[in-house]
């Protein structure tokens, strides 16, 4: 007898793209629990966004898209993004009865019988003839690697572990990273820390004039075509440029966003460069992004040789069962959305003749 519980589709994450992907699912005639299940190995909802740091107040959130069928309203910018968002994805989850369940880790999804997938999980196995997989990357912080890193005396941690401005008052940071929360990271520490050193690999672009639909089109061109080529997929910020709002140019101004090469290695009082400049450090704040958690999916060998997963549109190019949702060119809070329907639109394709909603 199997030990394993059978549905049409599973979906891996409860995030942005994990909801978009189960309201579509609901919309199209999958029933929770019967049809599809939701796993999410958070403690609550909210995906990501319930861990950030409580200075990141919901008006400082770039580009935060309403999930489909039900806008996010009235939000006070001031609250913490995690507690705005925590609230809108529970009462979007009661709205249209999607019954998350969690918290469920989902360990490895391998290959069954009769062309099944199983997918095993803490609460047990599911077997499923589908699998939307949108887990994101915030559990997959990137720590580059420099030579005396274990040396160092002080602190370092990363993005995913930032608590906040007050907690490095009167230290010295550096902070490591030319993205978006590097940058967000130096603006906020700077009336606290006692000096703050900003270092990239290369030289920070800003993006000058509103983010234009235009702009957008070709970035994720860029980055769509990165998954193509089954290489791992860069973000949209990433070739995007950062914004140069009025913030940004103050912080430009005042010396706070002054970058400064890369140093070439990590001394226990701090940092130095090959030209024999040292610097003491506190603190070495790694603002250095995230990678796609997708190693449940090993056991399936979708990786390419270029490290990625090949994807056309959402669906795996190795095995059209399995769709990413939130990688790479969907990995922001609109192609979320755009991502999750078209995926459950290419799933009744593969399970059913019936005619495809609109």
């Amino acid at each position: 007898m199997n030990n394993f519980r059978e549905v049409e589709v599973v979906v891996i994450g409860a995030g942005q793209a994990g909801l978009s992907s189960a309201y579509h699912l609901r919309r199209t005639g999958f029933e929770p629990e019967r049809d599809f299940v939701v796993l999410d190995h958070s403690p609550a909802p909210g995906g990501a966004w319930q861990f950030r740091w409580p200075s990141l107040t919901y008006g400082k959130v770039h580009g935060m898209h309403a999930l489909p069928g039900m806008e996010l309203t009235d939000a006070d910018p001031q609250r913490p993004s995690s507690e705005v968002i925590a609230e809108y994805f529970t009462a979007y989850e009661r709205a249209f009865d999607l019954r998350v369940r969690r918290p469920v880790d989902v360990r490895a999804v391998r290959e069954g019988d009769e062309g099944r997938l199983l997918v095993e999980a803490s609460d047990g196995t599911w077997s499923t003839r589908a699998l939307i997989n949108a887990t994101g990357t915030w559990d997959r912080p990137f720590w580059p690697r420099y030579p005396g890193q274990e040396t160092f005396r002080g602190r370092q941690l990363h993005t995913a572990q930032y608590p906040g401005p007050e907690a490095f008052a009167g230290l010295r940071v550096v902070v490591v990273g030319g993205g978006a929360s590097g940058t967000q990271h130096l603006m906020e520490l700077a009336p606290y820390a006692a000096a703050t050193t900003w270092v990239t690999r290369r030289e920070p672009v800003f993006r000058e004039g509103p983010f234009s639909e235009d702009v957008g089109r070709e970035a994720v061109a860029l980055v769509e075509e990165r998954v193509r080529q089954g290489l791992p997929p860069k973000s949209v910020v990433s070739v995007t440029g950062l914004p140069l709002n009025d913030a940004v140019r103050q912080a430009i101004t005042d010396g706070v966003l002054d970058r400064q090469p890369m140093f070439d290695r990590i001394t226990p009082e701090g940092v130095e460069w090959n030209d024999g400049r040292r610097l003491e450090a506190d603190v070495i704040l790694w603002a250095t992004g995230f990678r796609a958690a997708i190693d449940h999916l090993a056991p399936l060998k979708l990786r390419e040789p270029g490290g990625g997963i090949r994807v056309e549109g959402t669906r795996a190019v190795a095995d059209p069962r399995i769709h990413l949702v939130g990688y790479g060119p969907s990995a922001s809070t609109i192609g979320a959305n755009r991502a999750g329907r078209a995926a459950v639109r290419d799933i009744r394709r593969l399970l059913t003749t019936e005619p495809v909603a609109a």
